[in-house]
């Protein structure tokens, strides 16, 4: 029983003290983009963006002097991971979302501009009837049909102009 106690403590603090070095690893994309681990530093021709995990406290170029912790955290955060199927896949989604809210967003645009010329068009059309004296029927509200007066004329008028100052 001793034995069984004394082999899982041993193995205990043998597995705190290989996690503490697995920790320690540098991980860096070689040319092929195959991942490449090591407890030493990328040789220098590693380009800085394939490195993709460094040790917490070293960054290339300080171990003379020692980094702060700010300078450390912002070293490990310009490290960028490589891009995945899964976040390709995600970065097309979102392009694809984008492209067909913009195509909706012109069509939407398109009806718009055609419903403003239309309006515009009629608007027009009945100035010219108002300015003409033609005669413009109306309905009263018992709903018989009426002719306007001058006075009606001169507000359709008013209304119609006013409206076509958005149509330039």
């Amino acid at each position: 029983m001793q034995k069984n106690r004394t082999f899982l403590l041993s193995s205990f603090i043998a597995s705190l003290i290989l996690s503490n070095i697995a920790m320690a690893q540098y991980i860096w994309l070689n040319d092929k983009g195959i991942k490449q681990y090591s407890d030493t530093p990328p040789p220098k021709s590693v380009p800085r963006d394939k490195i993709i995990k460094t040790p917490a406290g070293k960054v290339r170029g300080a171990e003379t002097n020692a980094p702060s912790e700010a300078n450390v955290k912002s070293e490990t955060n310009k490290l960028e991971k490589p891009v995945t199927l899964a976040s390709q896949n995600e970065d097309f989604n979102k392009r694809k979302l984008a492209r067909e809210e913009a195509e909706r967003k012109a069509e939407a645009d398109k009806q718009n501009a055609d419903a403003k010329a239309k309006n515009c068009e009629r608007a027009k059309s009945y100035k010219q009837s108002l300015d003409e004296g033609a005669l413009i029927m109306t309905r009263s509200k018992e709903g018989e049909r009426m002719p306007l007066d001058e006075a009606q004329r001169a507000k359709e008028l008013a209304d119609v102009t006013k409206a076509l100052t958005n149509c330039r």
